[in-house]
């Protein structure tokens, strides 16, 4: 069992690495730690061993490299077990206080996952399915059919107007957070369209002036988050009542409960309050 310190994303090289193989656990959705907060890797013996009859039909995925020479792999058992002296976590809570590379290890790990779980047959024979030997997919020997990962692109935006930002309470969350607006990119559109077009449905007002911020991995359960900041340019707001229970105008001095910071929601309401500060 051990922690992750520092993690690589590479293609699998057996030759090239001499120790020992951990696993990340997952089964439905939850996350196998030894520790009520903490991210865990686990080792051949405690997961082979102890959960034979869970593990001998699981395709165990590579996900990369942890502290520089340990291959790790994620596993998803076939329905969660008793944890003895473990705790099956949610990839939320943990998220809430991982480091960087955890985040990237735990999102890889959580995206593969579903992946192999979800391409275990072939979509048009029913075939059963292989990892393929070269390329990072699900192959179907009678098709030649590859099946690779799903990453679904979304935008998030921070809309500013001044010393205040648009944040809206979403009607999925269970707490009383407010975060920036997000959505699926639809088929034939743009990145840039989709901002406009989101931002105009939630809360109905118009935006001007994007700027692209950055992007992130969001294993929820496969979105790529391609972030903006933008400018208000006119309406009121007006919410959908749908994903959208409530939105407000927030002073970047009094902000309500946001996403933690390492999320992009967190990043872009960080960065409107740091160039507010800036600003005086």
């Amino acid at each position: 069992m051990g922690k992750i310190h520092t993690f690589e994303l590479c293609d699998y090289q057996p030759e090239q690495h001499d120790q020992p193989y951990r696993y990340l656990v997952i089964s439905q959705g939850q996350v196998l730690s030894t520790t009520a907060a903490d991210l865990t890797l686990h080792s051949h013996a405690d997961v082979h061993c102890r959960w034979p009859e869970l593990t001998s039909q699981t395709e165990t995925v590579f996900i990369g490299i942890a502290n520089r020479n340990i291959p790790c792999f994620v596993i998803e058992l076939a329905q969660p077990v008793e944890p003895e002296a473990n705790h099956w976590l949610s990839p939320r809570a943990l998220m809430a206080n991982a480091s960087a590379d955890e985040y990237v290890a735990l999102s890889r790990a959580l995206q593969l996952g579903v992946w192999a779980r979800e391409h275990r047959y072939c979509g048009v024979c029913g075939a059963p399915t292989r990892q393929h030997q070269t390329e990072r997919a699900m192959f179907c020997e009678p098709c030649n059919k590859l099946y690779f990962p799903r990453i679904a692109p979304c935008i998030i935006t921070i809309v500013t107007r001044g010393e205040y930002c648009l944040l809206a309470h979403h009607s999925r969350y269970k707490v009383n957070s407010y975060s920036t607006l997000a959505g699926f990119i639809e088929a034939g559109e743009s990145i840039e369209d989709a901002v406009h077009r989101e931002v105009k449905e939630e809360v109905g007002i118009t935006i001007r002036d994007l700027e692209y911020f950055g992007s992130q991995s969001w294993p929820f359960p496969g979105q790529l988050m391609v972030g903006f900041i933008a400018h208000y340019d006119s309406g009121d707001i007006v919410i959908d009542d749908d994903e959208i229970s409530d939105a407000q105008w927030f002073h970047y001095t009094r902000l309500p409960e946001t996403p933690p910071p390492l999320s992009i929601s967190g990043q872009l309401i960080q960065t409107f309050v740091d160039r507010c500060r800036q600003a005086q």
